[in-house]
């Protein structure tokens, strides 16, 4: 499970010495075990725990919250913090499955037009309704839109 492997490698940093990785590792378990609160409280069961799935969503999470701190250090002229969010980001994606390469994305987009019969702009939410399960973790959403993007805008 992916929860007992970023556990593991939380672990191994620490033994190693390597306080950059053990930080973002801290910081990761901490939003996994705060989502697992949040569905404890929820499911009124006090041993629900976050299936990979359920992880994989929180890692991502992570990734696009660091891809949006960069933007705005690279905006506020701070070239170091935004460097350290990249590390970061890196570290990250370790714990995602494989992601898609563009050719891929593009031929599931494809398959998703197709199936939906969408022709225009405004048939955009059908595709993604449609791809978003396909591409979950796999694929940068931003990436996933601007593709579905490109090929109805055809």
């Amino acid at each position: 499970m992916l929860k007992q492997e970023i556990q593991k490698d939380s672990v191994e940093a620490l033994k190693a010495g390597e306080q950059f990785v053990l930080g973002v590792l801290r910081m990761l378990s901490a939003s996994i075990q705060t989502k697992e609160k949040d569905k404890q409280y929820k499911t009124k069961d006090q041993k629900a725990e976050l299936s990979d799935e359920e992880i994989i969503d929180v890692i991502s999470s992570e990734i696009k919250k660091r891809k949006d701190a960069i933007t705005l250090y690279e905006q506020g002229n701070r070239p170091e913090l935004a460097e350290r969010e990249k590390k970061e980001i890196e570290v990250l994606k370790k714990y995602l499955p494989e992601q898609l390469g563009e050719e891929e994305l593009k031929k599931l987009v494809a398959e998703s037009i197709a199936k939906t019969g969408a022709t225009e702009m405004k048939d955009m939410g059908k595709v993604m309704a449609d791809l978003n399960p396909k591409v979950k973790g796999k694929a940068d959403g931003g990436q996933v839109s601007k593709i579905v993007k490109e090929l109805l805008s055809k």
